[in-house]
């Protein structure tokens, strides 16, 4: 192969079309459904952070848990439980000075008292327990393998003088974390850069492709032993309020540099898992705000799939002028529109892509005058991403 050949990128977008009735996915501190104001109309908007949540849930279901991390402040008693669940018989209080050591001595987190909670409030098992200064997003072989020297060290006369000892190896473990969560959404610890993990996935906020404005729903509740009075009857209500919500057609948007978490996972097999995980994950994944009122539970009406050899693209540009009822069929139209122009003016045209749709109103993304020639299902979409990742990924190995 050509070093020209054996340099090309595997990048990896996402892109979908997804419509969802009144709901209340992501909501600022009033409450409001976030917005943004984009082409000079506001859109509904949903923060990355609130789809990156459910998404890596989801992972949960994908992926072997010993392949994800664990994202908390509660690092000491993380590592203590895993002590003592491997010997019962250690005294708690000298796990947890271990697992401190390890964390703070070793790996060099720093660590703090937690916040003081009311006096009326009921201590939980760890809420005394030292935590780290920041959310820290460690992988669960992390954990498994300090939990390896915790036992050694214990095993010593001294184990926390075992544990000081043991700081360059702890400190490469933290290091080299392959988590495959951790890697795709990175880690930042501003105390020290040495255990920075750059994200490989991006993901952008979603934002609706119409103007839309934002609507309040008035509700009571009625009190069922009241209403069952003979006196009183169900006059008046016992409880009443307002939410608000909106409605929206989402575009949504995600990329996956797959060479540099292949560098982080070292493995092409893995890397292409990984990629479909991740891919199914963030399509099937729904914030979970108001859900039980709302009952928000959608799937896209239209997804694209590119693995490009360039740079990933965001086709956010198709919605800068709010398309018109009907509003799936305009928006697929604008955004098939917008790609291939793209792709044309820029040279980027795609090594694959996949289109999976439902209903008459996606049909532009498919045919001569489409995306593709011929839709896919989710199943064979991600089958067939996942070879085509794997097969590049192992010509440049």
């Amino acid at each position: 192969m050509s070093d020209a050949n054996s340099k090309k990128r595997t990048i990896i977008e996402i892109h979908a079309l997804e419509t969802i009735a009144a709901g209340n996915l992501n909501r600022d501190d009033t409450g409001t459904p976030k917005t943004v104001e984009y082409g000079g109309f506001t859109r509904a908007r949903v923060s990355s952070q609130a789809w990156k949540r459910p998404t890596r849930e989801i992972f949960k279901d994908l992926l072997d848990p010993r392949d994800l991390g664990v994202r908390t402040k509660r690092v000491v008693e993380v590592l203590r439980n895993r002590i003592l669940a491997r010997d019962p018989e250690t005294d708690e209080a000298l796990a947890c000075k271990v697992a401190e050591s390890i964390l703070h001595d070793g790996a060099g987190i720093k660590l703090d008292k937690p916040r003081a909670k009311k006096k009326d409030a009921d201590a939980g098992d760890g809420d005394e327990l030292m935590q780290s200064k920041y959310l820290l997003f460690l992988g669960n072989r992390q954990y498994d393998l300090l939990a390896d020297i915790a036992m050694d060290a214990l095993a010593q006369t001294d184990p926390i003088k075992a544990v000081k000892a043991e700081k360059k190896r702890i400190k490469q473990i933290v290091t080299d974390d392959r988590s495959v969560d951790v890697a795709l959404f990175g880690r930042m610890v501003a105390d020290d850069t040495d255990l920075n993990v750059d994200a490989t996935a991006q993901v952008a906020h979603a934002i609706s492709v119409q103007a839309v404005n934002a609507e309040s729903d008035f509700f009571t509740a009625v009190d069922d032993v009241k209403q069952d009075s003979d006196d009183e009857g169900d006059a008046g209500a016992a409880m009443m309020g307002h939410i608000e919500f909106n409605a929206a057609t989402y575009y949504r948007y995600a990329n996956v540099d797959a060479d540099r978490l292949n560098e982080t996972l070292g493995d092409s097999s893995a890397t292409a898992k990984a990629v479909a995980a991740f891919v199914r994950a963030f399509l099937t994944s729904m914030p979970q705000g108001k859900i039980s009122t709302f009952a928000h539970g959608t799937l896209p009406d239209l997804v694209v799939v590119n693995v490009r050899d360039t740079q990933a693209v965001n086709l956010v540009g198709a919605f800068e002028r709010p398309v018109e009822p009907d509003y799936v069929r305009h928006a697929t139209e604008a955004l098939v529109r917008r790609q291939k122009e793209l792709d044309e003016a820029y040279d980027i045209t795609p090594v694959h892509t996949w289109v999976v749709r439902i209903g008459d109103d996606t049909a532009a993304a498919e045919g001569p005058e489409g995306l593709v020639d011929e839709r896919s299902t989710m199943r064979r979409m991600l089958e067939g991403l996942e070879s085509t990742v794997a097969e590049r990924l192992s010509c440049q190995e």
